[in-house]
């Protein structure tokens, strides 16, 4: 159970990085604000609660992984980063800029704390199994976290690596999706269904979990019973909207890859 002063620090925290993300892609005038405002408080309790990370020795051996499988939602992962040290804050509203090493896609030879140069959708359970694998070949006791757009799971590959991640009993895999009902085209019950989530994961050996993934009381509930759990992997379905934060944003797919104007810019501040 959280304090009420740990609860004010993550909603603090939280509301730091959506205000990052919304000033990146106004000056940046492109990126994707919808789904990177829908992960802000799984990331918040992911760099700032569960993550065994040093931000002085990003390529620790022993760290836990986070791997931005969606990875057009890179304002988010800048942000958290700057938040905990790993980048400059004042490198933020060079995102997208040309020079920047904070590209549209996050580049793991770029920016430290970047574990997967991500952007091709569907790799990143494939690529957080191999480095699991590593882990428990190497007698090593790090996790890793893979989050996944809703969207993005309509891709083939991630139920390929959904069933090597339960063959090899990878129980330091943990998945979450992103389950915001949105993607470029639409709702994806329009495009292309994966409901129910959770019994696909299920079905393909995972323990699955559904939680309010705006709920950190619930975010942390998940991730130790995740931790908890032996011999298989684990699907956090994480409910959350698309575009949390900002009215004008919240559930509406336009958002998707969009920057704001100037009214709407001050408008998303203020509300922030």
């Amino acid at each position: 159970m959280l304090s009420d002063v740990e609860l004010k620090n993550l909603q603090e925290i939280s509301r730091r990085i959506r205000r990052n993300i919304i000033e990146m892609v106004y000056f940046a005038a492109s990126g994707h604000p919808g789904g990177s405002l829908s992960i802000v408080d799984i990331l918040t309790i992911l760099y700032f609660k569960e993550l065994r990370i040093n931000v002085n020795n990003p390529k620790d051996e022993n760290r836990d992984r986070l791997i931005l499988s969606k990875g057009h939602c890179s304002p988010a992962l800048y942000s958290v980063l700057a938040e905990k040290g790993f980048i400059p804050k004042e490198d933020l509203k060079t995102f997208r800029k040309i020079d920047s090493y904070l590209q549209g896609h996050p580049d793991m030879n770029k920016v430290p704390g970047v574990e997967m140069t991500s952007g091709s959708l569907g790799q990143g359970l494939s690529v957080s199994n191999g480095i699991a694998l590593s882990g428990k070949l190497d007698q090593k006791d790090y996790r890793v976290y893979c989050i996944l757009g809703d969207g993005e799971i309509e891709e083939g590959q991630v139920w390929e690596a959904a069933m090597s991640a339960s063959h090899y009993k990878l129980d330091n895999v943990c998945v979450i999706v992103d389950n915001n009902n949105l993607q470029i085209d639409g709702k994806i019950t329009d495009v292309m269904s994966p409901y129910p989530i959770d019994k696909k994961f299920e079905s393909f050996g995972f323990n699955t979990i559904e939680i309010d993934g705006h709920n950190f009381e619930e975010i942390i509930n998940a991730f130790e019973i995740a931790r908890k759990t032996k011999n298989k992997p684990t699907a956090i379905i994480a409910k959350t909207i698309k575009g949390k934060g900002v009215s004008y944003m919240e559930n509406m797919v336009g958002w998707h890859g969009k920057a704001p104007n100037e009214e709407q810019y001050k408008l998303a501040l203020k509300e922030l």
